[in-house]
């Protein structure tokens, strides 16, 4: 005798899978780990070393190393007060290899994310390291025991010239110049580095911007449809990104992170109401774009690039973001795509997998707008 299946409980099924995959990383929608190192030396070897990060996401990394309680990071001054007392430990987890042997820097001193920042950026705090390097140094080998993700380190030495090589996380840099006139990375390296970057901000990273575009994906999982909706989302947070960088519109993270989280939330919404591709759709994701964009800005900007690298990183970061998406979309086809034409595909995949993301959405709106 054949079984007879009940698509309400495969429904259930496949919603309770998507949400146990989703949830446990739906408490941020960004990886707090942003980072950056500028290391400046004086002509009598005297430096200045200053590592600047989320305050909430060193807290965790500092006391893990030191092997306390985590302070609740909704207590900025409770947060502070703890980031200062463990400033002493940083110095451990930063290597300097000069001309071959060790330098380890003698002081270090905290400073609170500034209350105000440039709109686009974000609020950072950092640590400021002092030490004396040899007045003959000639190379240096970087190393930082603190950060998992690439991040960028900017060298400045005495004659006013500088480098930026982008370090690959836990992983020592290349053997770096420190006497003067440094050669510059060339436009092609530079190039692949943004690009990685940008990559890596969709995957694994950007799980908000996933959620987006594998919404984009179920409303119809046919080329034409699909290709419609994120050319149109390209050309939007292309077109913000660019003007970002340069300065001509930006917008506060507390406003852009919570309008994110809405529009993921919108897109689900809709993709359980209607398989319909429609004007009004195309309209919607386009001025999603805008603010996606707005929010990608947001890691570019933080580097402080010089002039002449802005088309340079504005070319790769965008790239790294379009290869990320691709990717998703690849993904989401290889996973569910070949049951596109089942009777039962919308609503055992499209409706259920939609209910969860705009119950993502909606949590990271609500979070993201109370400053969670």
């Amino acid at each position: 005798m054949a079984v007879r299946r009940n698509p309400s409980r495969w429904r259930a099924l496949l919603l309770t899978l998507v949400l146990v995959a989703i949830i446990p990383a739906a408490t941020r929608g960004h990886d707090l780990e942003r980072t950056t190192v500028h290391l400046q030396v004086a002509a009598d070897g005297r430096f200045t070393l200053r590592l600047a990060h989320d305050p909430s996401w060193l807290l965790l990394r500092m006391e893990s190393f030191a092997g306390g309680a985590s302070t609740s990071t909704s207590d900025s001054t409770a947060r502070d007060a703890r980031l200062r007392e463990l400033a002493p430990q940083i110095i451990e987890r930063v290597v300097l290899f000069v001309d071959g042997r060790e330098v380890r820097p003698v002081s270090s001193e905290y400073s609170p994310p500034p209350s105000r920042v440039p709109t686009g950026e974000f609020a950072l705090a950092a640590y400021t390291l002092h030490g004396q390097l040899p007045a003959s140094a000639q190379t240096l080998r970087w190393y930082y025991g603190l950060v998992g993700d690439p991040y960028p380190l900017t060298i400045e030495v005495a004659d006013g010239s500088f480098m930026t090589e982008w370090v690959q996380g836990d992983a020592w840099s290349t053997s770096l110049p420190l006497g003067g006139h440094t050669a510059q990375p060339t436009v092609a390296m530079r190039l692949r580095q943004y690009l990685v970057l940008g990559f890596t901000h969709i995957l694994p990273r950007g799980l908000d911007h996933i959620l987006f575009v594998i919404g984009l994906f179920l409303l119809r999982a046919r080329l034409r449809p699909v290709l419609a909706q994120v050319t149109t989302f390209t050309v939007a947070h292309s077109l913000t990104l660019g003007l970002s960088l340069y300065g001509v519109v930006s917008l506060s993270s507390r406003i852009i992170e919570p309008l994110i989280a809405l529009s993921i939330a919108y897109v689900a919404v809709e993709n359980i109401r209607t398989e319909r591709l429609t004007p009004w759709r195309i309209a919607m994701v386009f001025m999603f774009g805008l603010l996606h964009g707005l929010g990608f800005a947001g890691v570019l900007t933080n580097l402080h690039l010089a002039p002449g690298e802005l088309v340079t990183a504005l070319l790769g970061f965008n790239l790294g973001v379009e290869a990320g998406q691709l990717t998703v979309i690849a993904g989401a086809a290889l996973v569910v795509g070949w049951w596109r034409g089942r009777l039962w595909y919308r609503s055992r995949v499209v409706v259920p997998v939609s209910i969860a993301i705009a119950a993502v959405g909606i949590y990271w709106t609500v979070t993201r707008a109370l400053g969670s």
